[in-house]
């Protein structure tokens, strides 16, 4: 009875802590100053300025298609050769098939190429998840980020083209779908938030996928606002 009066003491004292840090706001950090360039990161024709398994990524009629017939044990990802810390990415999506299901695909940032973890072009950062799996993910560290997904479900479309803005400015990701923001959310460890590539996902699954991408443009250090909201 003892033991079991001094754990209910505890744990009453340790509940208001974690209540509190449940809650904490995220700190704000404000966006790294640069020059401010806008960049093609596809020239539509090859993958120039792009790595990944040549396998499972090709262009086909002026389009990124990363496409598996055999199981993908890790998620994989075309990735750009350049980093980036802050930005505005303009990117055209379509799942055309994500097995049984429909897996989601999604487009990383913040990161870095992780190949410890079973995929020499697995990625380790903050994953931007479209269309089945609207949200976003943190790859190999705290999984889920707890975005609601609700509003791109609703602006989103299923096997078929999405138009997606990315802008990423200090610890802070907002997400454009169709003209329509559906994302604000800031990262509350921004010790986590570090300069990498782009990476295109080509998600782990052990039945046949494939996954497009066209119209990919970069702006560094950008104005903070979203340009194709309507």
């Amino acid at each position: 009875m003892k033991r079991l009066c001094v754990l209910l003491t505890l744990v009453a004292l340790l509940a208001p802590t974690a209540t509190a840090q449940d809650k904490k706001e995220a700190p704000v950090v404000p966006p790294k100053e640069g020059k401010s360039e806008t960049i093609k990161l596809f020239n539509g024709k090859d993958l120039e300025g792009w790595e990944g398994h040549e396998k499972l990524w090709s262009v086909q009629d002026g389009v990124i298609v990363g496409k598996n017939t055999e199981p993908v044990k890790v998620s994989t990802y075309l990735v750009t050769k350049q980093k980036f810390s802050d930005f505005r990415l303009l990117a055209t999506v379509k799942l055309v098939n994500g097995g049984p299901g429909d897996m989601h695909s999604g487009i990383a940032v913040w990161g870095k190429l992780a190949p410890e973890k079973g995929d020499k072009y697995t990625y380790m950062g903050h994953l931007v998840m479209f269309p089945t799996g609207w949200g976003m993910y943190d790859l190999h560290r705290r999984g889920s980020l707890k975005v609601d997904g609700g509003p791109a479900k609703k602006a989103g479309k299923q096997k078929d083209w999405n138009d997606l803005e990315i802008l990423a400015l200090g610890n802070r990701i907002q997400l454009a779908v169709n003209g329509v923001k559906v994302v604000d959310w800031r990262d509350p460890q921004p010790e986590l938030v570090a300069e990498g590539p782009i990476g295109l996902q080509l998600h782990s699954n052990n039945a046949p996928q494939e996954i497009h991408f066209k119209n990919l443009e970069i702006t560094t250090f950008p104005k903070d606002e979203l340009k194709t909201v309507k």
